[in-house]
């Protein structure tokens, strides 16, 4: 196949640290090549992908005139390239693909961030359905009203990045890992390791802008004192390989909507089980009382802490290769691909 994907321009890919949505996209780019498709990518100008790269992007990214300078750079070069693409992914903004609204070029937007209904409804009308939409969990709750118009497909992780550790410390540490703002909830993750008398280790980057710029140095900072509660900043894979696989649990108390965050995984490839607050799509991820906890409360996970030993590590890693690698989930979508290229 043929397969052009798209991607937002404010990371590049694959990216060193935070990046969710980038990692999903390159880990497909690598799948896919692996199995001998052509991939046409657009993406962040400082990309270095193995496919072809149509770079795009206008810094600082926001505004109205950044906005529509990065709209058009996506939709002509996607309309001049129409012919050499039997399929069309849009990881980045739906009306990307406006110029093939009307083609008969199979096209899929996947959403991974918050979905917004209304656009959804319009462009499902406007176009017949012609747009396809998937989702990285059933939290968006759309697909009920859109029976044949859409699906879940799950994140996944490149299982050979992460190694699986079945014997760890006993006094190993529990573990934040993501953007360290106030819906993620590492003050909640916090409050969990110090009632629960266990070390944590936070990682990500501090989100300096916006309405939560003051909230790392008001609610985070004065608990660190590197012994029992440690910030090591962003990390790259390899430490984050190693950060994950030596510890007890990751704690997961996002208080948002977070359809599916790929740290999960990640951590579930290492054989790691996951704590986490019913949000978003973690109840879907988590088997309760297998790979980890879902919890109601901080106070449900503070008592969940004391129950990490019930937990099979091997049984969270052997779910992250049945139901999450990188190989099941290229599988869905390349599947998704050729239904939807022949009907």
């Amino acid at each position: 196949m043929r397969i052009g994907l798209i991607a937002d321009p404010y990371i590049a890919i694959p990216p060193k640290g935070y990046g969710g949505i980038e990692r999903i996209i390159d880990m497909l780019v690598n799948e896919y090549l692996k199995r001998g498709h052509k991939v046409i990518l657009w993406a962040h100008p400082d990309s270095k992908v193995e496919c072809e790269l149509l770079p795009y992007g206008a810094p600082p990214h926001w505004g109205v005139s950044a906005r529509a300078k990065e709209l058009w750079q996506v939709m002509s070069t996607l309309y001049q390239r129409r012919k050499d693409i039997d399929v069309v992914h849009s990881f980045g903004r739906l009306a990307g693909m406006l110029p093939l609204y009307f083609s008969k070029i199979p096209k899929i937007q996947s959403y991974q961030r918050k979905i917004t209904k209304r656009n959804v409804w319009l462009v499902s009308r406007f176009t017949g359905n012609g747009v396809f939409f998937t989702s990285c969990s059933d939290t968006g709750g759309i697909k009920r009203h859109m029976p044949g118009h859409w699906q879940t497909i799950y994140n996944g992780v490149v299982l050979e990045k992460f190694d699986f550790k079945e014997n760890i410390a006993s006094d190993a540490p529990l573990v934040f890992l993501g953007r360290l703002e106030k819906e993620k909830g590492p003050d909640v993750a916090i409050s969990v390791a110090r009632s629960t008398s266990r070390k944590l280790v936070i990682a990500g980057n501090i989100v300096d802008k916006g309405a939560y710029s003051s909230y790392f140095k008001k609610e985070i900072e004065p608990f660190i004192d590197g012994v029992n509660i440690q910030y090591i900043g962003e990390v790259e894979d390899k430490i984050k390989n190693q950060l994950l696989g030596s510890a007890a649990a990751l704690l997961v108390p996002s208080v948002c909507m977070d359809p599916c965050p790929v740290v999960m995984f990640e951590a579930l490839a290492c054989g790691t089980p996951v704590i986490g607050l019913r949000a978003g799509g973690i109840p879907e991820v988590i088997e309760e009382g297998v790979t980890g906890f879902v919890c109601d409360t901080k106070e449900e996970m503070i008592q969940r802490v004391s129950r990490i030993k019930e937990l099979d590590r091997l049984r969270c890693r052997k779910a992250a290769e049945t139901k999450f690698s990188s190989v099941a989930i290229a599988e869905e979508y390349l599947a998704l691909y050729r239904k939807l290229m022949k009907a």
